[in-house]
């Protein structure tokens, strides 16, 4: 799956560096994933979830969260927002 942009992980992780290997390692399994739908994007990832029309991935042991446009007919995801749990709490699709 094509990733845009890993700019978005790189400044998360300017503020919050002990994100950074799990945040290299979320983008790395997602770049060599293919899914065809939501259903399949969940065999890879166990902890995503459907929210306000956005993939939400739990990265970290549950500790940050990664928003996501995904398109999956052009295996696009299209990152909007990295939150950390708590920041995460307070968004609103």
């Amino acid at each position: 799956m094509h990733i845009i942009s890993k700019q978005a992980l790189r400044a998360f992780w300017s503020v919050h560096p002990e994100s950074a290997s799990a945040l290299l390692r979320w983008h790395t399994v997602l770049q060599h994933t293919h899914a065809a739908d939501f259903a399949e994007l969940k065999t890879v990832f166990n902890t995503v979830d459907w929210v306000g029309g956005y993939v939400v991935f739990d990265v970290g042991g549950n500790k940050y969260r990664i928003i996501a446009d995904v398109v999956f007919r052009s295996q696009t995801a299209y990152i909007k927002h990295v939150f950390t749990h708590k920041e995460y709490d307070a968004w609103k699709p």
